[in-house]
């Protein structure tokens, strides 16, 4: 039973020494991918055994660690590999390259264009930052023969997002577009999208409701750019973190079309000019009686009665002018800024501390520096007293930042990194354990173990005799007696038993169950024992 019991404390011991050798020199893990699908694990793995990498599977087998020095090595042999596929293998034009296509069908042909078309749009998608898997549903009508109606072609996008991950409206119409330039006869209206958690980021129709949304995502979009165009303009010169700003815009989607038409009375241009003369003369005779000789052709000569003649002549101008005239056409577009509002909170400064306060005293910004940064506002956002714009500035203490900043020294211990302080005393902690038990357990265990197979054989009385050995009983060793060599008892044979009883091999550990022992002895062995003592006084003399 001893030796069973000293063979399973040195297994034991050997095996404690060998996990803390190996704990100390065995590298870092990182995670390689987290948040895989089990057949995507599965892949990865086995591709791991094939290669002898030592690694590790975390979280119910969705993370993958290995030896952080070879972590990058093995995401590029992963991607060499496709790996991982998050689940689903979108099948682009490589369908084409089977050698069986030349028995298909045309029916056949055209799935596979279809596959082939989303699996590649898939892909695509897939490599935008954030996005984790994609699926592409296609819907490309067929025209039938003779038929003047025909259906628009239109898609629907499924996206499943890395965790933390979302899309913002601009990146939402970027895959719209992309979908859209890539398919024949694709309208970007026609395209809707949902994330895995059946959230609409895209609707795909053009329905009062969509242009109503479209319109409040303009308006939102403006008020971002004009509350992150302060917040870093300020933050320039108060800090980061110090600065919140919240703007509010009014927008005018009516679209209206003018048509002005404008005359200048003081403006004229001559355009043409008409001018008419008329002459006309007149003879009258005095003699007013008609007679036939009067009218003979050689009347005229004939007569000699007085006439009477006449003149008239006229002149007449007319003058067109044209009157200049002005016409303008305005149309005025949807999403016309009508009021801006603009409310800006700033925080001031802190400190020095207080003894006995835990909190930095606040020191609000003066009146001089708060108009600066009215200024800085109103110019930033384009302020227009004719729309009725408003920006107001108040200086007011931030939540959280009057606490003090931590020096750091929660992560220090004795002046050294926590981490690697912790990590150096659980490896001393191991090794004196095990140094504690070598001494403590084991090596009392040996000694006995060896002082038992020493004692040598029992005698016909089931007892051992002192003569027959030649060995000093333990308590007159404890006493200083040097061992008496008995009849019979080698030289060499004394030596070793002295060797395995002396006092400091054992380190002054004698129990009980030795002393009773003793006293069995000298009182089974009184000559024995007298002949000893008489030994030690004959030394001492």
């Amino acid at each position: 039973m001893r030796l069973t019991v000293i063979a399973g404390g040195g297994v034991a011991v050997l095996a404690f020494l060998i996990y803390v050798m190996a704990r100390m020199s065995s590298p870092p893990m990182e995670m390689l991918y987290g948040g895989l699908e089990l057949a995507d694990a599965n892949a990865i793995v086995t591709k791991l055994q094939a290669d002898k990498v030592p690694y590790e599977l975390r979280r119910d087998g969705t993370e993958v660690w290995v030896p952080a020095d070879r972590k990058l090595d093995l995401r590029v042999k992963m991607a060499e590999q496709q790996l991982p596929s998050s689940g689903t293998i979108n099948a682009g034009y490589e369908l084409f390259d089977k050698g069986d296509m030349l028995g298909s069908t045309s029916f056949i042909q055209n799935i596979n264009l279809l596959r082939a078309m989303e699996g590649e749009l898939a892909r695509t998608i897939r490599s935008i930052d954030g996005v984790k898997s994609a699926r592409v549903h296609l819907v490309l009508p067929k025209r039938e023969a003779f038929s003047h109606d025909t259906q628009e072609a239109s898609a629907s996008i499924v996206l499943k997002m890395d965790p933390g991950h979302h899309l913002n409206k601009g990146q939402v119409l970027a895959i719209q577009h992309l979908v859209a330039t890539a398919v024949p006869k694709l309208d970007p209206n026609r395209i809707s999208i949902v994330d895995d958690h059946g959230t609409l980021l895209a609707r795909g129709t053009d329905d009062a409701q969509s242009m109503a949304e479209t319109a409040n995502d303009e308006r939102l979009s403006m008020e971002n750019r004009l509350q992150r165009t302060i917040e870093d303009l300020l933050e320039r010169s108060v800090g980061p973190d110090h600065v919140r700003a919240e703007v509010s815009v009014e927008m005018d989607y009516n679209r209206v079309s003018t048509t002005q038409e404008t005359y200048d009375p003081d403006s004229k241009v001559v355009r043409s000019e008409v001018t008419t003369e008329e002459n006309q003369n007149t003879t009258d005779a005095e003699n007013s009686s008609v007679s036939v000789q009067q009218n003979l052709p050689d009347a005229g000569g004939n007569n000699a009665g007085a006439k009477s003649q006449s003149h008239q002549s006229r002149t007449q101008t007319t003058d067109n002018y044209e009157i200049s005239k002005t016409v303008k056409n305005q149309i005025k577009e949807m999403g016309t800024v009508q009021r801006i509002t603009a409310a800006v909170l700033v925080d001031g400064t802190y400190g020095p501390a207080v003894p006995g306060q835990k909190t930095l005293p606040f020191h609000p910004r003066s009146q001089k520096d708060l108009d600066q940064l009215t200024a800085l506002v109103r110019t930033a956002i384009g302020y227009d007293p004719k729309r009725g714009d408003q920006v107001e500035v108040t200086c007011l203490p931030f939540a959280g930042n009057d606490i003090p900043a931590p020096d750091g020294s929660e992560n220090k211990l004795f002046g050294m990194d926590r981490d690697l302080v912790e990590k150096v005393g659980s490896n001393l902690g191991l090794s004196v354990v095990a140094i504690l038990f070598l001494l403590l357990v084991l090596r009392p265990l040996v000694s006995r173990a060896v002082e038992s197979m020493a004692e040598g054989p029992a005698g016909a009385d089931g007892r051992r005799l002192l003569a027959d050995h030649g060995i000093t009983p333990p308590l007159l060793a404890a006493a200083g007696a040097p061992p008496v060599p008995a009849p019979g008892l080698l030289a060499e044979e004394l030596d070793t038993v002295d060797e395995l009883i002396d006092i400091d091999k054992v380190e002054g550990r004698v129990k009980a169950s030795s002393l009773r022992k003793i006293g069995e002895i000298v009182e089974k062995h009184p000559e024995e024992a007298l002949s000893i003592i008489r030994a030690w006084m004959y030394s001492d003399a």
